[in-house]
């Protein structure tokens, strides 16, 4: 049976204040913001990713886009196959 969607994603959790987050930002709003990894990409509790990249954090898809900001693309949820006992 093919992996889900969600399933094929990095769980990354809540935003710790602790470590170092790139901006999380919806995609209508229009913010400049520094790169704050070199070469570009994005930091999620001090992990670095690649532009491009998207993550799970709880159940909300963020998608790492340029100059370095996470874009909100949404709510994922479980699947529940139908009929499963």
């Amino acid at each position: 049976m093919p992996a889900t969607l969600a399933s094929q994603r990095l769980q990354v959790g809540a935003p710790d204040p602790e470590l170092e987050t790139s901006p999380i930002v919806g995609e209508e709003d229009d913010i400049e913001v520094e790169p704050n990894v070199p070469g570009g990409g994005c930091l999620f509790n001090g992990v670095a990713y690649r532009i491009g990249d998207s993550v799970l954090s709880g159940d909300e898809l963020l998608h790492c886009e340029a100059p370095g900001v996470w874009v909100r693309q949404g709510e994922v949820r479980p699947r529940h196959d139908i009929g499963a006992a």
